[in-house]
Parts: structure tokens; C-alpha cells; sequence
């Protein structure tokens, strides 16, 4: 019996940090309101780093040219494509004279690395603030430019937006990497806005041209192939130079993995990078992972055995209603509310996949950003 009353007393602890985490922490994120800001109309430069995009290229691009802002160029950067890449970058800056064209070609030292491809963009780009997107990402309205440069301001350098990924009726998979994405923006808006800024997604992410070179650039995890984005935001943000873009005319939407394969190798590629976050941040996001797992676990051993269940009983309860209480705010901002009915069984996939990929990379480590 000693031993169940030591698991007990562990599971109330478990339940009273995530009730921590849903409750506080990311509560912070679920009761902000964005204040409205004005309208500033300073001169963008949009990124885009293509590898072997030239269809997602000739569906996208429009849409980022169609933005109704008065100033803005796009920089297209060819990273040593073999498909037909750079003659679609071609044939759209011939009928649109704000198209620039970085045409990168491969250097031994930084053979497969996309940052030296963006850095080379970045300094090509002609304006101070840098909006980044992807190839397969398309802006979700014509204010997406607009909406994230509102956010700067004479302290904001670096803004962070959110990238969801296109709904796919009936399809698990789309379920599970929407909620994965979900996640994981409600946990870096929350530290951010907490003052703990730790990572960004490079789909829609923006800052100043100054910030990237008083950084250094990405010279400091630069043998490190994936993090152009996160590893770049852990080491430049800061408490005061840091805002974020929640209105849902900035959202960036992407074509979500068709496979279960395919998406567990991009999400292994993402997870290879938190190694080399600060250690504050991999505390908190570990400990929040080591909580959500226990609390699944001990859950189950502690209903099985029928150990104090009245009180098991309660405190899961409570749990899940501090959590549906959060998320479903949450989701409300993100425009997620139909992942909201699926958290107990999407949480508990999440849970496992991640397992098996930190498994996974203790074995091997992703080579090549594509």
C-alpha cells in the first residue's frame, strides 16, 4: 500500500503542475486581447526560401501578390533547386517589377544549409522589416503584410504569427498535425507573452533587418541545419522586443504531410533543434511533457487498482476542465474549434509520437532541411 500512497501523492502533484501550465501559463495566452494598432505602411520585404517548389510556387505566389499593401517586395530565393524552380521565379518577375531573385548556388561549407540561402536573401532585401514565409504557405487574406508589420513598433523588432495547416475533411492524420501545430503556437505565444520567448515558425515570422546582423545572423547555430526560425528567435528575443499576431487576417495556411512518414521526418527535423534551445526553455517544455505524460499514466495505473478513486476521479476532472476551459479559448483566437471535441485522444497520440521521436533522434539526426 506504501507504494500506491507514493503514486497517489505524485499524481496530485502532476495534476497541480498542469493545472499550472493550462491555467497560468497558457492561460495568459487565452484571455489576451490584441490591442488595435495603426495603421504604419512601412515598406516590407516578404522572404521565400524555395527548394524544389516550383508548383507550390505558381499556386501560392499570387496571393502574396495580390496583397493590398502599398509597398512591398518579394524576395525569391533558389536554393540550388533541380526542378524547374527558378524558371517559375523567372516568369513571375517578368510581369511584376518587385520580384527579386536570389539564385543560390551550393558551397561546400554550407552544403544543404537553408540558412545560407536566407542570409543571402535577407541581404539582398531591400527594406528593414522582414516578413518570412514558405513556398507551400499562402497568406489567408489580402492583409496578411499589413496585419503583422501593424506590430512593430519602436521596441517590437520581432513579431510572431501563426502558420495552421489546411483542413482536410476525414482525414486523421490532418487532425492530428493540426492539433500538433495548435499546440505547440499556444505554448510559444504563451511564454511570449510571458516575457520567456523561445521559438517562432518560419511560415510567418517577421523582424528587423538590424536584428538579424547585430545577432550575427545565424552564425551562431549555423552547423546546425534545421532552427532558422526558433533557434534564431531563442537567441534574439526578448521581453521587450518581442510581440505577437493573433488577428486572422495574418494567418499563413500550408499544405499539411499526406503521410504518417513523412510528417514523423519533418517533425523530427523540428524536434532536433530544441537540444540547442536555452535551458530555462528546454526546462519548461520538458516539464510540461514529463507532466502530461504522468498524468496519462498514473491516471490509468491509479483507476485500475481503484486507489483513493473518488479523489483520482476528481482531480482528473478538474484537470480536463481547467484544460477545455483554456484550449477552447485558445481556439477560439486560432480559429481551431472544431479540434477542441478530439483533445483526449489527440493528446494522448501527440504524447506517444513525440516519445517515439525522441527515441528516434537519440539514433540518428536528420540530415538535410529538405
Amino acid at each position: 500500500m506504501l507504494l500506491f500512497d507514493v503514486l497517489f501523492y505524485v499524481f496530485i502533484a502532476i495534476v497541480a503542475i498542469q493545472i499550472i501550465y493550462y491555467g497560468f501559463i497558457f492561460g495568459k495566452f487565452a484571455s489576451v486581447k490584441q490591442k488595435k494598432t495603426s495603421v504604419k505602411n512601412q515598406p516590407v520585404s516578404v522572404i521565400i526560401c524555395a527548394k524544389n517548389e516550383a508548383e507550390n510556387l505558381k499556386t501560392n505566389l499570387p496571393s502574396i501578390l495580390s496583397q493590398a499593401y502599398p509597398s512591398f517586395e518579394i524576395v525569391l530565393i533558389n536554393d540550388n533547386s533541380s526542378d524547374d524552380t527558378l524558371q517559375v521565379m523567372q516568369a513571375f518577375s517578368k510581369d511584376h517589377e518587385n520580384i527579386k531573385i536570389v539564385n543560390v548556388k551550393p558551397i561546400e561549407v554550407f552544403w544543404g544549409n537553408k540558412k545560407y540561402a536566407l542570409t543571402l536573401g535577407i541581404k539582398a532585401a531591400k527594406y528593414n522589416t522582414l516578413l518570412f514565409t514558405d513556398a507551400d504557405c499562402r497568406p489567408t487574406s489580402k492583409h496578411w503584410i499589413s496585419k503583422m508589420s501593424e506590430r512593430f513598433d519602436s521596441q517590437k523588432t520581432l513579431v510572431l504569427g501563426y502558420g495552421p495547416y489546411q483542413k482536410i475533411k476525414g482525414s486523421l492524420l490532418n487532425l492530428l498535425i493540426r492539433f500538433e501545430t495548435f499546440m505547440t503556437a499556444v505554448q510559444y505565444f504563451s511564454y511570449a507573452l510571458l516575457g520567456q520567448t523561445y521559438m517562432a515558425v518560419g511560415r510567418n515570422l517577421a523582424y528587423r533587418k538590424e536584428l538579424f546582423f547585430e545577432a550575427n545572423g545565424f552564425m551562431d547555430h549555423m552547423k546546425v541545419l534545421s532552427g532558422d526560425d526558433d533557434l534564431f528567435v531563442n537567441q534574439v528575443a526578448s521581453k521587450k522586443n518581442t510581440a505577437i499576431c493573433i488577428a486572422k487576417q495574418s494567418f499563413t495556411e500550408s499544405i499539411p504531410k499526406h503521410t504518417f512518414s513523412e510528417w514523423f521526418l519533418q517533425k523530427r527535423r523540428h524536434v532536433s533543434t530544441a537540444s540547442h534551445y536555452k535551458l530555462k526553455h528546454k526546462v519548461l517544455l520538458a516539464l510540461f511533457y514529463c507532466s502530461q505524460f504522468l498524468f496519462w499514466g498514473l491516471s490509468i495505473i491509479l483507476l485500475i487498482i481503484l486507489h483513493q478513486w473518488q479523489i483520482v476521479v476528481g482531480l482528473i476532472s478538474l484537470r480536463f476542465i481547467v484544460q477545455y476551459a483554456t484550449l477552447y479559448s485558445a481556439a477560439a483566437k486560432l480559429k481551431e474549434k472544431d479540434l477542441i471535441l478530439f483533445i483526449p485522444f489527440l493528446e494522448l497520440f501527440l504524447i506517444t509520437f513525440q516519445f517515439f521521436i525522441f527515441i528516434k533522434n537519440l539514433s540518428s539526426k536528420p540530415q538535410h532541411w529538405k
